[in-house]
């Protein structure tokens, strides 16, 4: 894993193109690389040649479900060499549990506000909230 924000990478996987620029803008301005993917399949491949440092990712996705994505990316690396942040509309408890039961390592519902990210961000990587 990279030492300094400014070198972290972060594979944002989100299809609704105004909240993958808001969030991109938003984590580029904390000191981010990010790397944007509309498409799971996409997201796999990227994620396999890259290695990011973090994975933030929509479940509800054109091609595959993102459940489907977190489950494909567990096979290649395990949660402390690549975390994974859901980050997505479906709120029930039990979409949650599914989350996690695929390998997520965090699990935020939309609506929220983008502060809201930088504190699990920092603990996915393994930082202070003041390092981040």
């Amino acid at each position: 894993m990279r030492d300094t924000v400014e070198h972290r990478q972060i594979l944002l996987v989100e299809d609704d193109d105004a909240i993958a620029r808001m969030l991109s803008g938003y984590l580029e301005g904390a000191g981010f690389d990010v790397h944007r993917e509309s498409h799971g399949i996409d997201a796999v491949k990227f994620a396999v040649a890259h290695r990011p440092d973090l994975v933030i990712l929509d479940l509800q996705l054109p091609d595959i479900h993102g459940y489907e994505v977190c489950k494909t990316l567990r096979e290649y690396y395990h949660s402390w060499s690549l975390p994974i942040l859901m980050l997505t509309g479906m709120d029930a408890p039990m979409d949650q549990l599914r989350g996690y039961a695929h390998g997520a390592d965090a699990y935020i519902t939309k609506p929220f506000e983008p502060p809201e990210l930088l504190p699990t961000i920092a603990l996915l990587l393994g930082k202070s909230e003041h390092d981040v």
